[in-house]
């Protein structure tokens, strides 16, 4: 057997298959459903799989306020962020985030599961979370993720 002939394949720009996947989140676990979308956001389903690299799907969330969290997280569950300032602490719960805005749990979810670095920021953008059925792409061919399978 020839061990030279076995060659590490790094993906890239003009190697990269990109498709557009659908996936919908309701009645999906919180962590559950982030940790799926931010796994086809980096490509990691893919044999192809390079980390500096793009090489995941474009991913588009529908029913995105249709989450549900499990235990009492709707009301336990809180959000901190700081304004800038001395004493500047803020909290919020999950519930009092769902009704402000629909798409953030999910938003916030997914962005935690990405790299901390220039390629993360380019797959939070690239994602799209819809509240509702509404899908503005339908000229796209769209693949639907059966979830069980992940």
């Amino acid at each position: 057997m020839n061990t030279l002939s076995y060659k590490t394949v790094s993906a890239n720009k003009a190697t990269v298959n990109k498709e557009w996947v659908i996936i919908d989140a309701e009645g999906k676990v919180l962590g559950r459903l982030a940790s799926v979308v931010a796994s086809m956001l980096r490509g990691k389903h893919k044999t192809n799989f390079t980390p500096h690299v793009d090489c995941g799907d474009n991913v588009v969330v529908i029913n995105a306020e249709k989450i549900d969290l499990t235990g009492e997280k709707w009301s336990d569950k809180v959000y901190v962020r700081h304004t800038g300032y001395p004493g500047g602490q803020r909290f919020t719960t999950a519930e009092a985030l769902l009704k402000k805005n629909p798409i953030g749990l999910v938003e916030k979810a997914v962005k935690g599961m990405l790299p901390k670095n220039r390629l993360g920021v380019h797959f939070i953008e690239i994602c799209m979370f819809m509240p509702g059925q509404n899908i503005l792409m339908k000229h796209r061919n769209l693949k639907k993720l059966n979830f069980k399978k992940y």
